[in-house]
């Protein structure tokens, strides 16, 4: 196809243009009026409304949530609704269908359906021994199993480099902290996705690897020189880019002064710096012109704080288009009838800003152009099926795969020689984040041969603080599971997530509470003590003073089959190192801070 053809023909006007620049969030639907911001109601199967909504439209592309796939059948039918929506645009172009399935803390598919992995720092810990070989692997499984289900954009991998253990939003989202370890890790793992026919999208330029504000939450500052920028932040970014060519790349709700200094009024008339997502310095002159970037600049969801506070809907969009980007991430909210004339509204102030010269018309032909470019790679894709995915999701290879990653990440940071543990004859505690981990430990424990042993699973949800310390005290030896930091927007879906995420914030910090203060109990006990850190590793530096063994495992997520039974390859491959089944030869892919916040005593 004749890409400038295809722009030139009279039927692509700035409308269709600006409709293919969308990618809208569908996360939920109310057919019934409901108050602004208020339904929850998962959209499963597309509505009339919004297939026609689509249609006239002509929309880019859209973003699925976990509550939009729910089953293979169910997201094979919704997938395909979605593409005769776009069908029916009547200029065959096929609908950008994205997720954020990047593996470990975040993953929208069912894990007891898919193969969902421990994530990217996990990877990051097998590459002493193991190279670039688990990247590679997840890559492929994640990409066959999304394009099986008709998903064919996956927003990943993150190749920010996590350089601040306070970082709340990446962490160990993050390959680690060595700038070339995470390109090389990244770039594997682009590689293979693309290989497989899946276009992904590297996150978050220019790096949201330093930050201790979740840009969902607010407008994060990074005052990084120049030169650290280019070392650190940039440096996955531009490598992949020269040696991947990655389909898009989005960008950071992020200010970076050293790269743009200008400011803007916002709708509050405060002025600030501008973000990465609306500096035509950062992504027409750094990531355009100095790194040479071709492929599409698609935004962060333009509904989290760190924009939505201090731009209208209209402004934001209109200010990141102008900025250079192609696709607008989660532009307006359209969870009811009521809402759906925002879209026009929406469209109708680009229009304008076109007309009146706001927004350069040939930068948007080019834009269209790169889009169109882009969809053709997807037209040779083949076509989602149930039989499909049922041979392709969670597939005894996938769950091995999935189970070696497990294995290979283990790493035991403190005490090494202090291991195996003796479960035979002694009473163990494992203090954990809720039961069912807790339950899942204890199996696996059990399974590999302490199946006589005396082992006591003590949950932080609804805890017995009195009662614990009976038993920690009654106890021969305690290992001690928490995760940290709390689950954030990003791994919930976003930002409908905000109240919940507040009562989950509070629920955390007592349960973090209790759980210092039955380590120190049992220190002061003089118990043997086992530190696992389940997710990010830097919280070791605060417990590892009250133990004699500290392991991370860099993942926590288990899941229940169909038969009642739970399953979790971190907690098989933990449970085998306990043992002495199997060494760990994980390596922290990060450095451990000295010290971390102290955990306070308020009740």
């Amino acid at each position: 196809m004749d890409i400038n053809a295809a722009a030139r023909k009279p039927a692509i006007d700035v409308p269709h243009m600006l409709g293919q620049k969308l990618m809208l969030d569908l996360r939920y639907y109310c057919d019934t009026p409901v108050a602004a911001g208020q339904c929850r109601t998962p959209m499963t199967q597309l509505p009339a409304a919004l297939a026609e909504l689509i249609q006239r439209y002509q929309i880019g592309g859209v973003i699925l949530f976990a509550e939009n796939v729910q089953q293979p059948q169910q997201i094979i039918q919704l997938t395909e609704q979605l593409q005769a929506a776009a069908q029916a645009q009547g200029h065959h172009l096929p609908l950008f269908i994205g997720i954020d399935q990047e593996g470990g803390r975040v993953a929208r598919l069912p894990r007891q359906q898919s193969t969902s992995f421990s994530g990217n720092m996990a990877i990051g810990a097998t590459y002493p021994v193991h190279g670039t070989a688990f990247a590679s692997q997840v890559g492929t499984v994640l990409a066959h199993e999304l394009l099986s289900l008709g998903i064919n954009v996956n927003f990943a991998p993150t190749v920010d480099v996590n350089v601040n253990p306070l970082n709340p939003v990446i962490n160990v989202r993050s390959f680690g902290e060595d700038a070339k370890q995470v390109a090389e890790l990244g770039g594997a793992m682009t590689g293979a996705m693309q290989q497989a026919g899946l276009l992904v999208s590297l996150k978050h330029f220019p790096g949201h690897g330093d930050t201790h504000v979740d840009s969902h939450l607010g407008l994060p500052r990074v005052d990084h020189s120049a030169e650290q920028i280019a070392n650190t932040d940039l440096y996955p970014f531009a490598k992949i880019i020269q040696q991947y060519d990655p389909a898009m790349i989005m960008t950071a709700h992020i200010q970076f002064p050293a790269l743009d200094d200008s400011v803007f009024v916002s709708k509050n008339g405060e002025t600030m710096l501008k973000p990465a997502t609306l500096s035509r310095n950062i992504l027409h002159g750094v990531l355009r012109q100095q790194l040479g970037y071709k492929g599409l600049i698609v935004t962060d969801a333009l509904d989290m704080a760190g924009i939505s506070h201090f731009f209208t809907v209209p402004q934001a969009v209109i200010e990141t288009f102008a900025a250079g980007a192609d696709i607008a991430l989660m532009p307006v909210k359209l969870q009811s009838p009521a809402e759906l004339p925002q879209l026009a509204a929406l469209l109708d102030e680009l229009s304008a800003a076109v007309a009146q010269g706001h927004l350069d018309k040939q930068e948007l032909q080019a834009s269209y152009q790169r889009i169109v470019k882009a969809k053709q790679s997807l037209k040779a894709l083949s076509q989602p099926s149930l039989a499909l995915a049922t041979k392709t999701l969670a597939n005894p290879e996938h769950r091995a795969a999935e189970l070696a990653l497990a294995r290979a990440a283990v790493t035991v940071v403190k005490g090494s020689t202090a291991l195996p543990l003796t479960f035979a004859g002694k009473k163990t505690v494992l203090l954990m984040p809720d039961t069912s981990k807790g339950r899942v430990l204890q199996q696996h424990l059990q399974q590999l041969g302490a199946n006589s042993a005396d082992i006591t699973v003590i949950s932080l949800v609804q805890l017995n603080l009195d009662q614990a310390k009976q038993q920690i005290a009654a106890a021969d030896q305690v290992i001690a599971a928490f995760i940290s930091p709390m689950q954030s927007l990003a791994e919930m879906g976003g930002m409908d997530d905000l109240a919940a995420n507040t009562n989950l914030a509070e629920a955390y910090q007592k349960q973090q509470r209790y759980f210092y203060q039955l380590l120190e109990y049992g220190a002061a006990l003089k118990k043997d003590q086992t530190f696992v850190s389940l997710r990010s590793p830097y919280e070791i530096s605060l417990y590892a003073p009250l133990v004699q063994r500290t392991i991370a495992t860099y993942a926590y997520h288990n899941w229940q089959q169909q038969d009642g039974s739970l399953v979790s390859p971190i907690y098989q491959a933990l449970a085998e190192v306990l043992v002495g089944q199997r060494q760990a030869t994980g390596q922290l892919p990060v450095t451990l801070p000295l010290s971390m916040p102290a955990v306070t005593a308020g009740q």
